[in-house]
C-alpha cells in the first residue's frame, strides 16, 4: 500500500511532484549549509593564485623590454656621440620612451588575457573525494531512527569523509621564483603539473581578501529544522 503524499497528502495514485520539488529544495539547503563555506574556499585560493601567475608573468616580460630598451638606449647614445659628437636628440629619446610604454602596455594586455586558461589549470588543482559506498558510515549513518534519532549528521572523524584539497600548494609556505620563465602564450598550461611557482607580489592590480583557512567542518551541531520547512518552495 502506497503511502499518500506527505506534502499535499494526495493519493499516490495522483503521482504529484510536490516531494520531488520538496526533495530538490532540501537539497539546494543542505548544499549552501554545507558546501559554501567550501565553494568561497576553492574560489579564494584559485584567484591568488591566478593572480600570482599573471604578475609575475607581466613582471617577466616586462623585464626582458626594459633590457631591449636599456640596450638601444645605448645604442643611440653611442651612434650619436660616434658620427656627431653629442648626445642623442631628445626627441630620439622620447620616441624610445613611447615605445617602451607602448610594449608595456602591450604586455599587460597579453598577461590579462591569460586569466582563463590560468583560472581553469588552478581549478584543475583542487581535489574532491568522495566516501566509498561499502563504508559504515554510509551504509549505516549516526541519523538512522532505528539508533535512537535525533543526532544531527555531521562528518566522520578520520579518513573518508568528503573533503577538498589542492594538494602541497594549498599550504601557505615560501617559494623561490628567480628561475622561473614565461610560458608562451600558445602553449596551453600543462594539466596535472604544478605551473613554476610565483612570487607573491605585495602591489596586486585586482587585489583579493584572503580568509583565514578553515578546516572543511560542518558548523557546530544544531538541531534540523522541522521538516515542513525542507519542502517550502
Amino acid at each position: 500500500m502506497d503511502p499518500d503524499c506527505a506534502i499535499c497528502h494526495a493519493p499516490a495514485t495522483m503521482a504529484c511532484d510536490c516531494e520531488a520539488k520538496g526533495l530538490e529544495v532540501a537539497v539546494r539547503q543542505a548544499e549552501a549549509r554545507m558546501m559554501q563555506s567550501i565553494y568561497n574556499d576553492i574560489r579564494s585560493w584559485v584567484r591568488a593564485h591566478a593572480q600570482d601567475y599573471i604578475l609575475e608573468y607581466f613582471r617577466l616580460l616586462t623585464e626582458r623590454r626594459k633590457t631591449t630598451h636599456a640596450a638601444h638606449l645605448e645604442h643611440i647614445t653611442a651612434h650619436a656621440y660616434r658620427y656627431y659628437h653629442a648626445p642623442p636628440h631628445p626627441n630620439e629619446i622620447s620616441a624610445a620612451q613611447a615605445q617602451l610604454k607602448r610594449g608595456i602596455d602591450e604586455d599587460w594586455q597579453a598577461s590579462v588575457q591569460r586569466y582563463p586558461e590560468v583560472l581553469e589549470y588552478f581549478y584543475s588543482l583542487v581535489e574532491l573525494t568522495l566516501p566509498d559506498d561499502n563504508e559504515p558510515a554510509v551504509k549505516d549513518p549516526p541519523l538512522s531512527a532505528l539508533n535512537g534519532g535525533g543526532r544531527k549528521a555531521g562528518r566522520r572523524a578520520g579518513g573518508g569523509a568528503t573533503t577538498v584539497a589542492s594538494g602541497p600548494s594549498f599550504a601557505h609556505h615560501e617559494r623561490d621564483f628567480r628561475d622561473m620563465a614565461p610560458i608562451p602564450r600558445d602553449i596551453p598550461l600543462p594539466r596535472g603539473r604544478t605551473p613554476p611557482s610565483l612570487e607573491p607580489l605585495r602591489d596586486r592590480r585586482t587585489p583579493a581578501p584572503r580568509p583565514e583557512r578553515r578546516s572543511y567542518r560542518p558548523p557546530p551541531s544544531q538541531p534540523p529544522p522541522p521538516p515542513q520547512s525542507y519542502y517550502q518552495y
